[in-house]
């Protein structure tokens, strides 16, 4: 039975209530006890609703394909299209993703505070970093690296608090070779700085869930180009893993309340590490012309 007075939820916040309201009788439309489950499992999990096919998200779940559109089509939408519209939409905008984290955060307050808290946090970024060092594919990374060592340009892009992260990697790869920077840095716009690149130049991008739109976008545009697309970033189901050449899943799960980004800087350093490690005597002339330049500059800083 399906309520068809009542139009399907647009958000998951919404799908989530209408889960609530059918499993306790009041939605008008009556589901299974195997479809309220899988209903249920594609809520929690609102990332790999977004990023999967149906035929992966039904191998995932352990059902048919059919059993995906025909759950879509009792909550009232056109096609199981529609209903993971509503997870993409969550996966790209994240409304609710903020205020979400930091709820977590005083829930699990509620015992803790001050310095316990803090350690706390710290076992959280430990587990992440070590998580990090066990899922890293070693082909994958000594090929990032002569890449981000050999490429004719490198720039690197991220929105938001991974702003930070690109502008880090950006300098410090900036020292060690010429021809580094962040993708935007003349402010002229990301269409014009896209443009300034060829193919087998290098872009890093770095973004999570909630994932930015331009930032995908960006990397999309890029890969087309030939481009080669280095994404640091959540999930090997991410978006910008399905376009980069190479990507890196780092584990940011913790109480703080927005992305950790502990891991992300273990990344960072270690690839920038080797980077300087590959170089060798070509990245230790670099640093010390670098040096010499602020020697002369050091009267007028």
């Amino acid at each position: 039975m399906t309520d068809t007075s009542t139009p399907p939820p647009e958000t998951l916040s919404g799908l989530r209530q209408r889960l609530k309201a059918i499993e306790a009788g009041e939605a008008g439309i009556r589901l299974g006890k195997r479809s309220r489950h899988v209903l249920a499992l594609l809520v929690e999990a609102p990332q790999q609703a977004a990023v999967s096919s149906i035929s992966e998200l039904a191998e995932r779940l352990g059902v048919n394909a059919s059993t995906l559109s025909r759950l879509a089509q009792r909550l009232g939408y056109g096609g199981f299209g529609q209903l993971q519209d509503v997870f993409r939409r969550e996966v790209t905008e994240g409304q609710s993703f903020y205020s979400d984290q930091a709820s977590r955060l005083l829930e699990a307050s509620s015992d803790t505070q001050g310095l316990a808290r803090l350690s706390r946090l710290g076992r959280q970024e430990s587990a992440n970093m070590a998580s990090l060092l066990e899922r890293i594919d070693p082909t994958a990374f000594e090929q990032t690296v002569t890449l981000l060592a050999t490429a004719h340009r490198v720039r690197v892009h991220g929105m938001r608090q991974f702003h930070s992260l690109a502008l880090f990697m950006a300098y410090g790869l900036g020292m060690l070779r010429p021809d580094v920077a962040p993708l935007d840095a003349g402010r002229q716009g990301v269409a014009d700085a896209l443009a300034q690149l060829d193919p087998g130049d290098v872009l890093i991008v770095a973004s999570c869930f909630p994932y930015t739109p331009s930032v995908l976008a960006t990397a999309e545009v890029a890969a087309r180009h030939g481009v080669e697309v280095i994404a640091l970033t959540d999930s090997e189901r991410s978006p910008l893993a399905r376009v980069a050449r190479h990507s890196f899943p780092v584990p940011n799960h913790s109480l703080f309340y927005s992305n950790s980004m502990c891991a992300f800087m273990l990344l960072a350093q270690g690839l920038l590490s080797e980077v300087a490690s590959v170089l060798g005597k070509a990245g230790l002339a670099a640093l010390k012309h670098r040096e010499t330049m602020i020697a002369e500059l050091g009267a007028s800083l």
